[in-house]
């Protein structure tokens, strides 16, 4: 039998990366098998937790042709624990605190340019809690481009909101002007965390600070309409979004 040989092919399953203060913490990556050379992408998942739904986005990037790793924001308070315990846990702490997603996203990044067929560049992506925590990525670290996806609070006060770990939740007004790498922000109109004038609100502030920022919000989208296995899943939206991100990456994290 003639061996078979695949195009197009990856590997996915759970490594252990480096993360904030040299902690060696959980992650899920999507490794091509191409050696050509090829960006990178570090996955934020939700606030909900490192979960299955997230791990299937890694894997789509993995198809798209890019190296792909998702630390576990929530490994620090409670290694081991089951995604949903491990949320709680972090929850109950006040979220995750900004300078410890920071040191994991820098761990992730570190972790994709080390590969054999990484070319250096390497984007950030976030959904929901992730969103706002991408941009604040692209804020600190050396990124070659960041999306949004519907992130709550990069504008926006989270005070007085029921349910909202707020220890850790503040807007990024003050770190929008070192905004370091190409923005692309994808929003539902229908959202409220943000709502179409927090949108409006970033996008006059990244335009008064000279910043690369491109941003689509979908009518009869609310929050999280890439979830698939949610009921605010909105397939249109989620294709155009798709396709934009695979441009968008495509362009700013090519050799």
């Amino acid at each position: 039998m003639t061996e078979a040989h695949l195009t197009g092919a990856f590997t996915s399953g759970t490594v252990m990366i480096p993360g904030h203060d040299g902690a060696q913490i959980e992650a899920y990556a999507a490794l091509v098998a191409d050696p050509a050379p090829r960006g990178g992408v570090v996955v934020i998942h939700h606030m909900p937790a490192y979960d299955d739904a997230t791990k299937e986005i890694v894997r789509r990037f993995g198809h798209l042709g890019f190296n792909a790793v998702m630390p576990n924001l929530y490994w620090h308070d409670a290694p081991g624990a089951a995604p949903d315990d491990a949320a709680a846990a972090g929850r109950a702490k006040g979220g995750v605190p900004d300078d410890r997603l920071v040191g994991d996203v820098s761990g992730g990044a570190d972790f994709l340019r080390a590969l054999p067929n990484s070319n250096g560049k390497i984007g950030v992506i976030g959904y929901c809690s992730g969103g706002r925590q991408s941009v604040l990525a692209a804020c600190s670290l050396p990124l070659d481009a960041a999306v949004d996806c519907y992130g709550a609070f990069v504008t926006g006060d989270p005070s007085g909101i029921e349910g909202m770990p707020k220890n850790n939740i503040v807007p990024l007004y003050d770190k929008l002007p070192d905004l370091r790498c190409p923005l692309l922000g994808l929003f539902g109109a229908d959202d409220r965390y943000p709502s179409p004038d927090q949108v409006v609100e970033l996008e006059q502030l990244l335009a008064k600070y000279g910043k690369s920022f491109e941003s689509h919000s979908y009518e009869g989208a609310g929050h999280a309409f890439f979830m698939v296995e949610r009921t605010a899943f909105r397939p249109e939206a989620a294709k155009d979004g798709w396709e934009r991100i695979n441009a968008f990456f495509s362009k700013h994290l090519s050799a």
